[in-house]
């Protein structure tokens, strides 16, 4: 039986795919697990019993990575699970950022009670809210991973123009984006040639503040920001500088912070774009199925501290190792099991950065060998899987 620990509401039809053999609760002792979307965990004590975390979105900032890898707890993430929801809220942005719809709409309801002449009134006011068409206008779009393809896909089914930047765009990933898109490994181009530049990267210390005061100055005037990854990606006291001076037309965040509340130029919405049942679930059964991988087979996919590691399951016992990837440490592993006289059948080793991640299926008697595994210099948990 598996304890799993839940810090938020996870959608039910995730939950259902655990099965009998797990305990699910927002009050269990000892998880073998945690699923969690938003609650913070960087003050929570983690047990010794706890294997892995799995949060049902695609950001991990709540989750304290570092201590994670050092205790040999495995962070999971869920990406792609809410990109179309949050692209069709960028879509959203795009335009209300052209075309001042929701200045339109609040004038609108101040004619209420004007009778017959409400007809009359909106032709006489409507030009106070005309704004472009995004037609024929070039989107940068910086970010290229699974929601900023599908918004520069869509950008470009609308009739943009659409340039990407991504230093790290693999082949795969450059094989979902349209033929039209085109790509730069130069940020500067992006800035040079976007009528609206949408941020789709992660927050790390190279991308805190991508948008400042340096790199507005190289973007066109009039230029339409749109920031839909995390808050702290933009200087926000820059870009109210720039919406004063005239250089932006406009800043439209799903980051609601109180320096930019209800300032001119600013669309700030309430951190809507994974808010849709869709989205909730997609991530609810990706997370589910990634730590019941995990806990039954050692299987590791979309972590964000160790590498992805697929080995298939035989009916023999299988041994996990998180370690230090250090020199001859694999080799100290396996010669755990030749000193028991166990027969290695299957074994894969890969790395992530200062960590690596051991399965071994193997046949014969090697009890104990979990406990010779750990006394090694550089292991940080060991699993026997059966």
């Amino acid at each position: 039986m598996y304890n799993i620990l839940t810090l938020n509401k996870i959608a039910k039809i995730g939950l259902d795919r655990l099965g009998d053999n797990y305990a699910v609760a927002d009050n269990v002792t000892d998880p073998d697990a945690v699923l969690v979307r938003s609650a913070a965990m960087h003050d929570m004590d983690l047990p010794e019993s706890l294997l892995a975390i799995a949060r049902a979105g695609a950001g991990t900032n709540n989750i304290p990575i570092d201590k994670c890898t050092q205790q040999g707890i495995v962070v999971f993430n869920t990406p792609g699970a809410n990109a179309n929801a949050v692209k069709e809220l960028v879509l959203t942005g795009l335009l209300i950022s052209s075309r001042d719809v929701l200045g339109g709409i609040e004038w609108a309801k101040t004619l209420k009670g004007s009778g017959d002449q409400v007809g009359k009134l909106v032709e006489k006011g409507k030009s106070n809210f005309v704004g472009p068409e995004i037609k024929g206008k070039t989107l940068g779009v910086i970010g290229l991973g699974a929601i900023g393809a599908l918004v520069s896909n869509a950008a470009v089914a609308l009739g943009m123009d659409v340039i990407g930047y991504d230093p790290f765009l693999s082949p795969e990933a450059a094989s979902r984006l349209a033929a039209e898109v085109k790509t730069t490994d130069n940020l500067d181009d992006i800035y040079a040639a976007s009528d609206y530049v949408s941020v789709h990267v992660p927050l790390t210390p190279d991308t805190k503040e991508l948008i400042n005061a340096q790199t507005i100055a190289k973007l066109k005037d009039g230029v339409r920001i749109l920031n839909f990854a995390r808050d702290a990606l933009v200087n926000s006291t820059d870009i109210l500088a720039g919406i004063n001076s005239g250089k932006i037309s406009a800043y439209v965040t799903d980051f609601a912070t109180d320096d930019i509340l209800g300032e001119k130029g600013v669309i700030a919405l309430p951190h809507l774009g994974a808010s849709t049942p869709e989205s909730e679930e997609n991530c609810a059964v990706m997370a589910a199925d990634e730590v019941k991988a995990y806990l039954e087979t050692g299987s590791i996919i979309n972590s964000v501290n160790l590498p992805r590691v697929q080995l298939a399951k035989t009916s023999n016992p299988r041994v996990t190792v998180i370690h230090k990837n250090v020199p001859t440490i694999l080799n100290q592993i396996t010669a755990k099991f030749s000193d028991l006289g166990a027969n290695i059948e299957n074994i894969e080793s890969k790395s992530r950065g200062d960590y690596a991640y051991t399965v071994v299926d193997a046949t014969g008697s090697f009890d104990g060998v979990d406990a010779q595994i750990k006394a090694i210099d550089g292991v940080i948990r060991v699993r026997v899987i059966k």
